[in-house]
């Protein structure tokens, strides 16, 4: 099964500061039919203006990913952490037991653009952890770099839940192939340009629900930066 999800699908908010997309039912925006794919929570498209964001706030039992695309975010937390978090950088954040963060964009005239990604843990109640690392863009063109598993294999941060988190930058002239288990769900969400998925043309901000699929097929891209998700059911 592969089901595809409009850009203009999903929802949205205005709050003057933040102008953000929810790919999965969040805060105020809620559909029943997209709660959700497999382990995957939340999947927030954000721009934060310059000189706002979000306040100190918690989380618990949650593996969160930041993933910033422009600008960049000033990250704080309860467990001493003091970060700036660059496009380029995977951040990881390990809820657990609960802990207190605050996410800022302190330009004075950048937007910052960034994916806020939920994925529900393995385990429950274990000690909060953050890690952070830089993907160099030459290690994902042509192909999905592995940027997040619960192994931490090539260079990726590790997350405590059961999925892999792959990150790809596409141009014309590139294709690529990936075998999946058909066991498990897949999610593809384009974050700019256009791509064709195993035989479905998408645009930015569209994404791609897979189930039972054997392979991810991508070609015909036009500067495409994709990121995928191998799921649980």
């Amino acid at each position: 099964m592969l089901k595809i999800r409009k850009s203009e699908d999903r929802g949205y908010a205005d709050h003057g500061w933040l102008k953000t997309h929810h790919s999965f039912s969040f805060a105020g925006y809620y559909d029943p039919e997209h709660m959700g794919w497999g382990n995957l929570r939340v999947i927030n498209d954000d721009y934060i203006a310059a000189g706002y964001g979000f306040g100190k706030h918690g989380h618990r039992n949650m593996e969160i990913i930041s993933y910033v695309l422009a600008g960049e975010l000033a990250h704080q937390d309860s467990m001493g952490n003091v970060k700036g978090i660059p496009p380029g950088d995977i951040q990881r954040m390990s809820a657990g037991t609960g802990v207190m963060h605050s996410e800022f964009n302190h330009a004075k005239d950048q937007e910052t653009h960034l994916l806020q990604i939920w994925i529900e843990p393995s385990v429950d109640e274990i000690a909060p952890s953050y890690e952070q690392i830089k993907i160099p863009t030459e290690e994902k063109k042509k192909t999905l770099r592995l940027v997040a598993s619960p192994t931490g294999e090539q260079g990726s941060v590790t997350i405590y839940a059961d999925a892999k988190m792959y990150a790809g930058l596409f141009d014309q002239g590139d294709s690529y192939h990936q075998d999946l288990n058909p066991q498990r769900k897949g999610y593809l969400h384009l974050v700019r340009g256009k791509i064709t998925v195993n035989g479905h043309a998408i645009n930015g901000g569209d994404a791609v629900l897979m189930d039972g699929e054997s392979e991810l097929q991508l070609t015909n891209p036009e500067d495409a930066e994709v990121i995928f998700f191998d799921l649980t059911q």
